[in-house]
């Protein structure tokens, strides 16, 4: 079984950035595909950005130029650095990830807790 941890989420004023974390324990081998997902009140959940062992991404167009992810596959950690941060960012943000062998339009099977994302005007 695989367990993800988030972190790093807070209050920023907009403009500013965060760094988001997940770090992956358990039977961390049977990763392929990780990603953040976030989701408001009264909104859809939507993919952020997503990224596979191999390094290739995906990012959703309102992120594109101010989010980066990445991921350190020794660590088992994944990141999400938000710059530029506008209020419409704000949400839940979840860590997700599976044995999936390439961004798909579904999320894979594991999800972490969430980290509230809150921006301010």
């Amino acid at each position: 079984q695989v367990q993800l941890v988030e972190s790093g989420g807070g209050l920023v004023q907009a403009g500013g950035s965060l760094r988001l974390s997940c770090v992956a324990s358990g039977s961390t081998f049977r990763i392929n595909v990780m990603g953040w997902y976030r989701q408001a009140p009264g909104k859809q959940r939507e993919l952020v950005a997503a990224i596979t062992r191999g390094g290739n991404t995906h990012y959703a167009d309102s992120v594109k130029g101010r989010f980066t992810i990445s991921r350190d596959n020794a660590r088992n950690t994944m990141y999400l650095q938000m710059n530029s941060l506008k209020p419409e960012d704000t949400a839940v943000y979840y860590c997700n990830g599976g044995q999936s062998s390439a961004i798909t339009l579904y999320p894979d099977r594991y999800w972490g807790q969430g980290t509230q994302v809150t921006v301010s005007s």
